[in-house]
């Protein structure tokens, strides 16, 4: 058993009542009859996870002094501990559009992936991504790329027959992006027939586009899963 097996559980059900809270703060009714529990419940579970947060640097401090600490605070946990924190003193202290707290708030899920820091599964998966990182890093660029010879094609196929939707190439990155991500919200069409060819063109790129990353991924994924079981 962990020396810290009860603290770790506190805090699991902590962060779990805290994806609840939120869930039911998005609720118009409950929020207005139940703000101030809220908000009160919001105080408590901050104060808590700061000082867990600065109990950890601690114990990084005290297994490899500077070291430790440096190690903890950039990696995966490290950083989201600190981004669960982060918004509500941004709060207190800037001032800035409410209305842009409400997106920070949604920096409060990111508590939910303390669940898994001790989770096998979870390390694994961060190490199959970390193992494969340049490779996704060339997809990425490659969809970039993508993006944006797809927007100059349909900017200049487009243009005339719709100058207000595909004004620029910036405005058109919004259609590649959506086209190439095979989402298609439809809400930005060609009309044109040399259009409608290369939107087909482009879609069917797109599948691969999408299929790269997640092929990597899997891949490096399925071979941690086979170092694990051989180890063991």
């Amino acid at each position: 058993m962990k020396k810290f097996n009860r603290f770790d559980i506190f805090i699991y059900v902590l962060i779990i009542a805290n994806i609840i809270a939120m869930i039911l703060e998005s609720h118009e009714f409950i929020k207005n009859k139940f703000e101030k529990s809220f908000n009160y419940f919001e105080l408590i579970s901050i104060i808590i996870f700061t000082l867990e947060y600065f109990y950890r640097i601690y114990i990084s401090y005290n297994k490899s002094k500077w070291k430790g600490v440096r190690s903890y605070v950039f990696s995966f946990f490290g950083l989201v501990d600190f981004i669960s924190i982060l918004p509500f003193y941004i709060k207190q202290f800037v001032l800035i559009d409410g209305r842009f707290f409400r997106i920070l708030r949604l920096f409060r899920l990111s508590r939910i992936f303390k669940l898994g820091r001790d989770s096998k599964s979870l390390k694994l998966f961060i190490k199959a991504i970390s193992a494969v990182q340049n490779e996704l890093k060339f997809t990425f660029f490659l969809s970039l790329l993508c993006i944006l010879f797809s927007a100059s094609a349909i900017y200049f196929l487009e243009n005339e027959a719709q100058p207000e939707i595909f004004s620029s190439i910036t405005a058109s990155l919004w259609w590649a992006t959506v086209s190439l991500a095979t989402v298609g919200y439809g809400d930005v069409v060609p009309i044109t027939t040399w259009g409608k060819i290369f939107a087909g063109f482009i879609s069917l790129i797109g599948i691969g586009i999408v299929a790269i990353p997640t092929g990597i991924i899997s891949a490096s994924f399925v071979e941690e899963i086979h170092h694990f079981r051989k180890k063991r």
